[in-house]
């Protein structure tokens, strides 16, 4: 029980560092370049970022929290597991993955994909911290 709640609290933090380390550094480091060479830089991100690490943390978060609260009956867990669902699993694939399709079609310029693909990555990263916080509730309650 406790090495499920460590290994949820684990993939929350990973997930949260992966989005703000989006929205505090890659992407003002890419704006910063000419949006051209942004674009591209940021279509090779998305394409690479595509691989098992990311799904183990992305999709396991939130199943992570789901069932340490199953298994611990702890509404902290449950309460994680919505938080991130909604706020980081249900706005990637409603939002993020969408503008970077849209990116990588070349019908989305760089300058307008950007704010508001940050201001999402913000959203998603506030959500993961307060899902990572929920989480620690619930393990120092077990």
């Amino acid at each position: 029980m406790l090495v499920l709640a460590l290994v949820t609290l684990l993939l929350h933090g990973a997930l949260m560092g992966l989005f703000y380390a989006f929205s505090m550094s890659v992407m003002p480091g890419l704006n910063a370049i000419d949006p051209a060479h942004a674009g591209a830089a940021m279509r090779s991100i998305n394409r690479k970022i595509l691989n098992p690490w990311l799904f183990i943390v992305f999709m396991g978060s939130p199943l992570a929290a789901l069932v340490t609260g199953i298994v611990t009956g702890s509404v902290w867990f449950y309460a994680a597991a919505v938080a991130n669902g909604v706020g980081s699993f249900l706005v990637t694939v409603a939002i993020n993955v969408p503008m970077n399709n849209t990116l990588d079609a070349g019908t989305m310029p760089y300058q307008k994909y950007a704010p508001r693909w940050t201001r999402w990555n913000t959203i998603r990263t506030v959500a993961c911290a307060v899902s990572l916080v929920l989480t620690g509730i619930g393990l120092t309650a077990l």
